[in-house]
């Protein structure tokens, strides 16, 4: 390969795809999920939705990109990011040869103002089952984004953080199961949460008739994926 100097280094005189990031925020409305995508305001594929991304600049971190594009096109910032993979068939961008990096999170839809703004001309929450049809490869990232979206709430409370504070148990387990996409036991669920220790019991109890519930908050919205031991076990109502 050759290559020349330059004042910053070195050129490679190689040609050499450009690179993006991509992001799948998903959040929740009632029992239903839903991603947040921002409508295209440039070509190509103007007027369609999308998620939320755009190019790499050469000074920044890939997560650093991610999140910058987050804020700077819909004004939202979640609490951690993950990385779920590569993206890079050719031709996958008309414009040019482009590789994303895309990366997923969770929000609380009441605790973010989503606006759009740079080549975003709206930004809209959109019921996962029920997506319009996504730009470039958007759909399959956010398909693989929900798998993995499964696979860790398989071993971690996601959904205490999807849930506005406080919540029940009842409350917090219909979520778990909307995100797992199957019912939990009941009395298993309930013991590996106290197990788990990721709860902090309000002292307050929930309005109603008969024995009402304790409420709940968790300890830490920021910290995701381990119990207060730091190891990751099975669902907390998965039967082993």
């Amino acid at each position: 390969m050759s290559e020349s100097a330059t004042p910053g280094g070195f050129t490679y005189r190689w040609p050499r795809p450009a690179l993006t990031v991509d992001t799948v925020v998903f959040g929740l409305r009632g029992r239903r999920l839903s991603v947040l995508l921002i409508q295209r305001a440039l070509p190509p594929q103007a007027g369609w939705w999308a998620l939320p991304g755009g190019f790499v600049r050469v000074d920044e971190g890939l997560e650093w990109a991610a999140r910058r594009e987050l804020d700077e096109e819909a004004n939202v910032r979640p609490p951690w990011i993950e990385q779920i993979g590569a993206y890079g068939e050719p031709g996958r961008d008309p414009r040019e040869r482009v590789v994303s990096v895309a990366w997923w999170g969770i929000v609380r839809e009441d605790a973010c103002s989503p606006v759009a703004a740079t080549d975003a001309s709206a930004v809209a929450w959109h019921d996962l089952a029920a997506l319009p049809a996504l730009a470039f490869d958007h759909a399959q990232i956010v398909s693989d984004a929900h798998k993995r979206l499964r696979a860790t709430t398989a071993t971690d409370l996601l959904g205490a953080q999807l849930l506005a504070p406080p919540f029940s148990l009842v409350d917090l387990q219909e979520v778990e199961e909307l995100l797992l996409g199957h019912p939990l036991d009941r009395r298993n669920f309930r013991r590996h949460v106290a197990e788990w220790g990721q709860l902090l019991d309000v002292g307050e109890r929930e309005a109603g008739l008969g024995r009402p519930a304790r409420l709940y908050q968790p300890k830490n919205n920021a910290q995701r994926g381990t119990d207060a031991a730091g190891s990751a076990g099975s669902h907390p109502g998965r039967t082993r």
